[in-house]
């Protein structure tokens, strides 16, 4: 093994040891997820050629959510194995951003709601439905993904729905879906589940208090628009 693919491999996982993970930069800690480089390249530089691919504007670890497997595996050095693992990496990276953002938020103006859901849908080519579930306090519950792909929402079961909410003991519900055109104008489906859904969660006393659709960087929210 070359010294520089050594150096690579080895200084970031010693000063780890020495100084903590809270003293490496995103290049080193990625480098500890590689472990190795190419013949030309050590774990770190093959790290920064990874973390490149990350473009505005979510750039470094997080922006790597957006990079596909294809895109990965391009770089020498990267194959299959190492480009689920770092897909995988980028994943749970997400899932704790995501979880620490909604600690102790109140998900009681729809502003916040969409907010919340924004970067994650936007820029998604396909539709996505997710029901929010939430305590007596407005906190979230839980997240509920519905559906994702090419399903609309007038096939969304009212039935999965109330489902979801018994099960997590939610006291009340928002929908949230996105629009891939990016327009988040109400459709006529939109509106007729939409208006069923607060009509039967009136009746079962778990309240649906907001639908909100998600356009590219805009929304519509049906309790701000007066549609509930």
């Amino acid at each position: 093994m070359k010294d520089k693919e050594r150096a690579g491999q080895d200084m970031p996982y010693e000063k780890f040891l020495r100084f903590g993970a809270e003293n490496l930069t995103e290049s080193e800690l990625l480098a500890i997820i590689l472990r190795t480089g190419t013949r030309d390249l050590s774990a770190v530089e093959l790290a920064d050629q990874v973390l490149s691919l990350a473009k505005y504007p979510r750039e470094g670890l997080l922006g790597l959510y957006d990079v596909s497997l294809e895109e990965l595996m391009k770089i020498r050095g990267i194959g299959m194995v190492k480009a689920v693992k770092l897909k995988s990496l980028t994943e749970l990276s997400m899932r704790i951003s995501r979880a620490t953002a909604r600690e102790g938020l109140m998900f009681d103006r729809s502003s916040t709601v969409a907010d919340y859901f924004m970067e994650k849908l936007r820029h998604r080519g396909t539709e996505c439905v997710i029901l929010v579930c939430l305590d007596a306090k407005g906190q979230m519950i839980r997240e509920a993904k519905l559906s994702d792909g090419s399903v609309r929402m007038s096939l969304i079961s009212p039935r999965e729905i109330f489902l979801e909410a018994f099960k997590c003991r939610a006291v009340n519900l928002i929908l949230v879906h996105n629009h891939p055109s990016g327009d988040p104008t109400p459709s006529l489906a939109d509106r007729e589940i939409t208006q069923n859904l607060y009509e039967l969660g009136a009746k079962m006393d778990i309240p649906l208090l907001d639908h909100i659709i998600i356009g590219d960087n805009r929304y519509v929210s049906f309790r701000e628009s007066e549609l509930l």
